[in-house]
């Protein structure tokens, strides 16, 4: 097979995993056929440039003539991408597995399929079984936020909603997640003077700090807010939890700021407050 071939539907096709990730799914077909894997994708899509890109942006004209190689229904290719994530969500989109389940990663002989919920950000549990996940490096660490257990599952089901389901409340959850990752300001200073480690959320869960503090972690940043799996349900509490209390709750955290990253909360919390009340006035706000 060469990238000059014509191309044809493969003599011999793999059935999909369920949750499969496309690349994933192409990449073992390429080892089935030995050739690397992004060969085999430009062999029917010369002018894709990754198979990152193809996980996240196919056109329609892609989608069915990948579909049409591949002997599968260009919806049930569809699905196996992030091509019907919104925008707002691709920063929860890890590069590469963070997380697994149990019960639901398949085994066995062969390249080990990767699923779509691995890379998923936002997730605390299976999609497929609602099991807790696991982080990928198999390291055993309990989350030191059980008493936000339930608020974080909330948290997941927003972002879940949103991503996966087109669905908000009165503002995307995925920029709440974002705005909680900016930097803060405590008072008095801490004697290390190690400002860079507090984040907003710490001011809705006080607990973080510590956390943070006890375990030298780095978290993420607003642009990538995709944190360990242990660390996950802060993040996501505190997006349930100002998602619920409403815009006001934005307003009150940029007292936790001061200078140029004031202003840049004040800009983006402003703006979101503005496209809720456009929503609510036309009538478009979904409840959940």
């Amino acid at each position: 097979m060469t990238e000059n071939t014509p191309p044809r539907q493969l003599p011999v096709w793999l059935p999909p995993y369920t949750d499969e990730l496309l690349s994933s799914w192409i990449s073992r077909h390429a080892a089935f056929y030995v050739v690397p894997p992004l060969v085999m994708l430009r062999h029917f899509l010369p002018e894709v440039s990754s198979l990152r890109s193809a996980d996240l942006h196919l056109s329609s004209d892609q989608e069915i003539r990948l579909a049409s190689m591949f002997a599968i229904e260009p919806a049930v290719l569809r699905r196996m991408t992030f091509i019907d994530v919104p925008k707002s969500s691709h920063r929860l989109l890890a590069a590469r597995p963070a997380q697994f389940c149990t019960s639901c990663s398949p085994g066995g002989p062969g390249p080990s399929p990767v699923l779509r919920s691995q890379l998923l950000g936002w997730r605390i549990t299976c999609p497929l079984c609602g099991d807790l996940l696991r982080a990928e490096n198999r390291r055993e660490l309990p989350s030191p936020f059980p008493q936000y257990r339930v608020a974080a599952l909330r948290g997941e089901k927003l972002l879940d909603d949103e991503a996966e389901r087109g669905i908000r409340t009165w503002t995307s959850p995925a920029e709440i997640a974002r705005l909680l990752l900016m930097r803060r300001v405590i008072w008095p200073l801490p004697r290390e003077h190690e400002l860079w480690r507090y984040r907003v959320l710490g001011a809705i869960v006080p607990d973080l700090d510590h956390v943070v503090a006890a375990e030298q972690v780095n978290l993420p940043t607003p642009a990538k807010p995709i944190l360990p799996l242990h660390l996950r349900p802060a993040l996501l509490a505190g997006v349930a939890i100002v998602e619920r209390a409403g815009p006001e709750m934005l307003r009150m955290l940029r007292g936790h700021m001061m200078g140029d990253n004031k202003v840049r909360f004040t800009d983006a919390a402003e703006n979101m407050i503005a496209r809720a009340g456009k929503l609510r006035a036309s009538g478009q706000m979904q409840l959940i």
